[in-house]
């Protein structure tokens, strides 16, 4: 384990990815989660000025000092700089990342980065059609973007939490959730006008949310750390805990069949179920130990998985077969998903990545 910590505290240090590994590696060892393990620095602090943000979802928090954010500087190596997670809209391509870095691409290979009003880190991007997406980071920021990704404009700002967000999901145009450290879950039903936080149980802990999953049934799952797992059967009206098979930190899931999903998480733990809500996880045989943060699904059925060392798994949709792959550049790997070629495009702390199936 002490090895395991080694190379994610020199591989991760400074990204997202490190915050949930550190968090999760404190948990697994007994140790309490340090308190600043999700959070970053406000990148934006040298600014005190009112923001130009949209206003805290929170009463009391919008209250508190705000500090104005910087637009991202386009930087000619940004598709080779850490990127945390990549979407395909239908039309192109769409990557996030470090530095409040976003890039656009027509055929997976040529990226072009676009400038947005921040510079925080994004973790997450998620697109509804081809044209209405939206992105979230640290500092509570959420993008949205109507033009396919190539301008965003801020919704949500709030560097004064030092808590990020660290996913994001809409089930249409209008309704949509974020989630992130701490317990930190906003909902809008107006397309990110407005944001108002979730008042839920699963909250009280505030333990870390890590992802946010809408299963094939219209189920919503959330995974995250010391097994938090939860699930909504009305569209996130409201939310129960779940028993989870793990009782580490949970990175996120991906659905298959009518309702069922596969978990993944911290030192290549990974279970299937058919149905969630039943509570009857199948553990998958890896054969490694290297912890899975992100997955998509295949054509045809089955799950690939990237994460660790440039750990790359394809897990058939019961689990019963896992093959392995691997990067060439071997550094981390955060998100997934299948290209139009039915190759793989990895995002991690590398930049871009493809990666054949055969």
């Amino acid at each position: 384990m002490k090895h395991d910590k080694k190379k994610l505290l020199g591989l991760l240090a400074g990204s997202t990815l490190a915050a949930l590994a550190i968090s999760a590696i404190a948990q697994d060892e007994g140790a309490a989660p340090a308190e600043t393990a999700a959070e970053a620095p406000a990148e934006d602090a040298a600014d005190a000025a009112p923001a130009d943000a949209a206003e805290a979802p929170a009463a009391e928090e919008a209250a508190a000092p705000t500090v104005k954010p910087r637009p991202s500087e386009l930087m000619p190596l940004a598709s080779r700089s850490m990127l945390l997670d990549v979407a395909n809209t239908g039309k192109r391509l769409v990557a996030v990342g470090d530095r409040g870095h976003v890039l656009v691409s027509t055929n997976g290979k040529d990226w072009a980065q676009v400038q947005v009003p921040v510079r925080s880190a994004l973790t997450a991007v998620t697109f509804t059609d081809p044209e209405n997406g939206w992105a979230v980071g640290h500092d509570a920021v959420i993008l949205h973007t109507k033009d396919g990704g190539k301008t965003w404009t801020l919704q949500n700002f709030q560097p004064q939490l030092e808590k990020p967000l660290l996913d994001v999901l809409f089930l249409d145009a209008s309704r949509g959730f974020a989630v992130g450290a701490y317990g930190l879950f906003y909902e809008t039903s107006d397309g990110g006008q407005n944001w108002a936080e979730v008042q839920s149980p699963i909250r009280e802990d505030e333990l870390h949310f890590n992802a946010i999953t809408r299963l094939n049934n219209g189920n919503l799952l959330i995974s995250g750390e010391q097994g938090t797992l939860a699930l909504s059967s009305d569209g996130g009206a409201t939310w129960n805990k779940l028993t989870a098979p793990y009782e580490s930190s949970l990175f996120g899931a991906v659905p298959v069949g009518d309702k069922g999903a596969v978990l993944f998480g911290l030192r290549g733990n990974v279970y299937v179920s058919a149905d969630p809500a039943a509570g009857n996880w199948t553990k998958v045989d890896t054969g490694t130990v290297a912890s899975m943060f992100g997955g998509a699904a295949l054509p045809g059925g089955g799950v690939a998985m990237v994460g660790l060392n440039g750990a790359v798994l394809l897990i058939d949709a019961n689990g019963g077969n896992v093959r392995s792959l691997r990067t060439d550049a071997g550094t981390p790997l955060s998100g997934v998903i299948v290209a139009s070629d039915a190759s793989l495009l990895a995002v991690g702390e590398s930049g871009v990545q493809r990666v054949k199936l055969q």
